[in-house]
């Protein structure tokens, strides 16, 4: 409401009005900060290409890195990464960025089988580590081996978050909370775009 609206309504309209806003502000406030709690480092997002679908995987068969049974931790150099890697995917994995909540085609994927690091093929969970998670990102419980992920603690947005990389690459997977169910309290907050699936969908 603007201030010639303001003087033609009565106080009655005026006060109605105000009370809507001020209703609001806490809901949006809420929404930024869970989008913000579960996204990445640097708040950017990514879009989709032509590299991937809901339905499809990346293609390794240029990738001399990616393994789903090495376990030996990667020192390959940035350039390479980004050579090697589709945009989407190096942006995710190696500048920290992060897809829209509720967009990633694992998100409330229910497949049985593992999932594994897009880039460098690390097995990092198990799908029945999986759970439905309001957040709007694949979460999981538990990691598939102690080494799979490692930890680093991340200061951005005023917040202090663990985000969550790769064990063998260091790619940037997402981050984890302790607001998780039974057994561990963990929610792995992670992008799709970082994960690969293996099994039977």
């Amino acid at each position: 409401m603007n201030s010639d609206q303001e003087r033609q309504a009565g106080p009655d309209q005026i006060g109605m009005e105000r009370m809507r806003t001020m209703n609001l502000l806490p809901l949006l406030l809420a929404s930024t900060v869970m989008l913000t709690a579960c996204g990445n480092s640097s708040g950017q997002t990514a879009s989709k290409n032509s590299t991937m679908d809901s339905n499809s995987q990346y293609d390794h068969n240029n990738n001399p890195y990616y393994s789903h049974t090495d376990t030996t931790k990667l020192d390959v150099p940035l350039s390479e990464w980004k050579k090697l890697l589709p945009e989407d995917l190096y942006y995710i994995a190696f500048e920290k960025g992060t897809e829209r909540a509720f967009t990633g085609k694992y998100w409330d994927f229910e497949g049985i089988g593992t999932y594994a690091c897009a880039a460098c093929g690390n097995v990092l969970f198990q799908a029945d580590a999986k759970f439905a998670s309001s957040c709007g990102w694949p979460s999981f419980f538990k990691s598939e081996r102690k080494d799979a992920i490692h930890y680093h603690e991340d200061r951005a947005f005023g917040m202090v978050r663990t985000e969550t990389t790769c064990g063998r690459c260091g790619a940037h997977l997402g981050h984890v909370f302790d607001d998780g169910p039974e057994p561990t309290g963990q929610r792995y907050c992670i992008n799709s775009v970082s994960l690969e699936f293996i099994g039977t969908k």
